[in-house]
C-alpha cells in the first residue's frame, strides 16, 4: 500500500472468471484466447460502459468490476451473461466460453486505481461458488436491489467460503432473457458515475401500488394545512391495512408537497402504478374534498369524484374515499379488509382536531414544537381518554424527548411514556400505528425488547406497509442482538418510504445493525450517510466514533469525537452507554472500547 493513510470506500464489486478455463486452454490455447479477448471488448466492456463500471483489472480469465450501484453492477452482470448466452448458442458445448460472476456491496482499500479488502474476497468467493453461465450475489447487493430490477431471487442461505471468517448470506440471480436483450454492438449510452440510478425507475411490486399525493388545501386559510394533511395520512393508514395493496409511506409522498406534479415520474421515482390527487376545502362546518385517481404508466384518468359534507361526516368522508379508491384498482379485495379499514379513531372531532394539530407540530422535530404537540395530544386525551392514536403520539413525544435529552425530569417523564404507551396497547390493538410507537416507547423507556419487539411485529403484520414500523422493528432487532434481522427489515423500510426525510434514521439503524454485526467499515459508512443528510444527534455520532476507532480510522474517530462533544459536552465512557439499549453485554463493551480507543475520558 502506498502512503500513511488508508482509503476507503463503499462500492458494488463485481468478479468474474471463466469456468474450466483450463479445460479450454489444454484443448485450443489460441483459439480460446482469441474468443475470451473478443467477448472481454465486445460484450463486457460495452455492459460497463451501459452502466458506469470501472475495469479494475483483468485477471487472466476473468475482471474485477467496480461499481458506484449495486443496481447498475446487478444490470451489468445480467446484461453481460444474457450477452454471452446467446454467443454461445451456436458454440459446440465443450467449447463455449461460459462466466461466472459474484457480486459484493461492501467497503474497499483503495491503492491506486487498484482495490482490496473483505469486499473484493466477498466478490470473488462468491463467483467461486457461482454455477457456469450464473450470478450470485450478497445479502448486502440483494437488499439494495430488490423490487429495482426485472430478476428474482433465491435464497442460498450463508454459505461458509474460503478465507472469510463469518458465514456469507447468498443468493442466486435469475432473470427472464426477454427482459435483458441486448445488441452486441448496439449504441452505448454512457452513465452518469456520479449518479448512476438518478434515472433508473423503481420496478413496479407484483400487487397494485399507490402514492397518495398531498392534498391541496384551497380554503384560502393556510392555518387549516393540518387538516388536508391529515386526511390525507389518514387516507394512507386506510390503504395500508390492505394486504393486497403496496401503499408509499406519508414521507415521501409529502415530499412532493407545494410542487407541480408529473405523475408519470411519481410512478417512476417511487415505483408505483398508481397515484391519487386531491384537494380539500373547508369552511366553516363543511367539508368539500375533489379527489382523481391516476394511472401512473400513461396518465389516464381512472376515477374522480366530489364528496361533500359536514365536518361530523369526515370519518364516512374517509371511508368512501378509501373504498373509491380501491374498486378501480383491485376489485377482488376480501370484505373483511374493506371493513378493518374503516375505523373511527374517536368519536369527538375536537379530540381529532387537536390530535391532528398535534401531529403536524410533531413533525417539525424541535425541542419546542415537541412540547407544544404534547399539550395537544393531551388536550385531545382529556376529551376522549380512550383516543389510541393520541395516547401513543404522547407517548412517541416522551420518546424523542428521552433521545434527544430534552426531558427535565428523567424519572417522571419516563413513567409518564410508560403509563402512555401501556394505556394506547390496550385501547388500540388493533390500529398498526398505535402499537408501532407504543411499542417502540416501551423498548426506549422500559428496556422491554422482548415484549417491545412483538408488538411493533404485530404493527407490522396488520399494517405490512407501514414503513416506520419495519424501520423500528431494525432498530430493536439490532438492540436484541440480531443484526441480520435488523438490516432486512430497515431495508424494507426504505423501499416503502424511498424519497422519507427521515432517511437519516433508517441509516443509523442500518449502521447500529452492522456495528453489532461486527462489521464497523460498514457501520461507518452508513453513519457517514446519516450524518450527511442531517443526523447531527448524538446516538449516530456516538455510533460513528464507535465504528470508525474499531474499523482503525483514527483520525476519522477523533474528528467524530470532538463532534459528539460538541453536542454533549458531558459525554463520558461512565455515562456514554448507560442510555445504549443492547441487550447483550458484549455489545456494550465494544461500543465502550470504540470510545476508549477514539479518546473519550473514563
Amino acid at each position: 500500500m502506498t502512503g500513511e493513510r488508508v482509503v476507503r470506500r463503499l462500492a458494488a464489486i463485481l468478479a468474474a472468471d471463466v469456468a474450466g478455463y483450463s479445460r479450454l486452454m489444454g484443448r485450443d490455447e489460441h483459439g480460446t484466447l482469441t474468443r475470451l479477448k473478443s467477448h472481454l471488448t465486445e460484450r463486457l466492456e460495452p455492459a460497463l460502459a451501459r452502466h458506469g463500471g470501472r475495469l479494475v483489472k483483468l485477471t487472466g480469465d476473468g475482471a474485477l468490476v467496480e461499481f458506484a450501484s449495486a443496481v447498475e453492477a446487478v444490470g451489468a452482470a445480467i446484461e453481460f451473461q444474457q450477452s454471452m448466452a446467446e454467443a454461445n448458442r451456436d458454440q459446440p458445448a465443450d467449447a463455449a466460453i461460459v462466466f461466472r460472476i459474484g457480486l459484493h456491496l461492501g467497503d474497499l482499500i483503495v491503492d491506486g486505481d487498484d482495490l482490496h479488502g473483505d469486499g473484493v474476497n466477498v466478490a470473488a468467493r462468491l463467483e467461486a461458488e457461482a454455477p457456469a453461465g450464473g450470478i450470485m450475489v450478497s445479502r448486502t447487493v440483494h437488499e439494495a436491489v430488490s423490487g429495482r430490477l426485472k430478476a428474482t431471487f433465491n435464497d442460498l442461505g450463508g454459505l461458509t467460503l474460503k478465507n472469510i471468517d463469518r458465514p456469507v448470506h447468498a443468493f442466486g440471480l435469475k432473470w427472464e432473457p426477454a427482459d435483458w436483450k441486448v445488441e452486441v454492438g448496439s449504441a452505448v449510452e454512457p452513465v452518469n458515475a456520479a449518479s448512476p440510478t438518478a434515472d433508473v425507475p423503481l420496478a413496479l411490486p407484483d400487487k397494485p401500488s399507490i402514492a397518495i399525493m398531498p392534498f391541496q388545501n384551497i380554503s384560502g386559510d393556510p392555518e387549516q394545512d393540518y387538516f388536508a394533511d391529515g386526511l390525507v395520512e389518514e387516507i394512507i393508514t386506510a390503504l395500508s391495512s390492505f394486504n393486497s395493496l403496496f401503499v408509499i409511506a406519508r414521507n415521501s409522498s409529502f415530499t412532493y408537497k407545494g410542487r407541480a406534479v408529473d405523475v408519470k415520474q411519481v410512478g417512476r421515482e417511487l415505483g408505483v402504478r398508481y397515484v391519487l390527487e386531491g384537494s380539500v376545502r373547508k369552511a366553516a362546518n363543511q367539508v368539500r374534498i375533489m379527489v382523481q385517481l391516476i394511472d401512473a404508466s400513461t396518465g389516464v384518468h381512472l376515477w374522480a369524484q366530489r364528496f361533500d359534507g359536514s365536518l361530523e361526516d369526515i370519518f364516512d368522508l374517509q371511508d368512501r374515499i378509501t373504498v373509491g379508491v380501491v374498486g378501480p384498482i383491485a376489485p377482488r379485495l376480501e370484505r373483511a379488509e374493506i371493513e378493518r379499514a374503516k375505523r373511527k379513531p374517536t368519536a369527538s372531532l375536537h379530540a381529532y382536531d387537536y390530535y391532528l394539530r398535534g401531529v403536524a407540530d410533531l413533525q417539525r422535530l424541535t425541542r419546542q414544537s415537541n412540547e407544544t404537540a404534547l399539550q395537544l395530544f393531551y388536550k385531545a386525551i382529556e376529551i376522549d381518554p380512550n383516543f389510541a392514536s393520541a395516547l401513543a403520539m404522547a407517548a412517541r413525544c416522551y420518546t424523542l424527548r428521552k433521545t434527544n435529552r430534552w426531558m427535565i425530569d428523567p424519572a417522571q417523564e419516563t413513567a409518564e411514556a410508560v403509563r402512555l404507551a401501556r394505556r394506547a396497547i390496550e385501547v388500540g390493538k388493533g390500529d398498526a400505528v398505535v402499537l408501532c410507537y407504543a411499542g417502540y416507547a416501551l423498548v426506549h423507556a422500559a428496556f422491554e425488547l422482548e415484549s417491545g419487539a412483538a408488538i411493533i411485529q404485530r404493527a407490522i403484520v396488520l399494517n405490512p406497509h407501514l414503513a416506520v414500523a419495519w424501520q423500528l422493528s431494525g432498530t430493536v432487532q439490532a438492540f436484541l442482538g440480531q443484526p441480520e434481522i435488523a438490516i432486512e427489515h430497515t431495508m424494507r423500510a426504505m423501499r416503502l418510504s424511498p424519497l422519507d426525510p427521515g432517511l437519516w434514521a433508517m441509516q443509523s439503524s442500518l449502521a447500529l445493525a452492522y456495528f453489532i454485526a461486527g462489521r464497523y467499515d460498514e457501520a461507518s459508512s452508513w453513519t457517514d450517510r446519516a450524518i450527511q443528510e442531517g443526523a447531527n444527534f448524538l446516538p449516530v455520532v456516538r455510533m460513528a466514533v464507535a465504528s470508525k476507532a474499531l474499523a482503525g480510522r483514527q483520525e476519522e474517530a477523533r474528528n467524530a469525537l470532538r463532534r459528539m462533544l460538541q453536542i454533549d459536552p458531558t459525554a463520558r465512557i461512565s455515562n456514554a452507554t448507560e442510555r445504549a439499549l443492547f441487550r447483550r453485554l458484549e455489545d456494550v463493551t465494544r461500543l465502550e472500547e470504540g470510545l476508549r480507543i477514539a479518546g473519550l475520558p473514563e
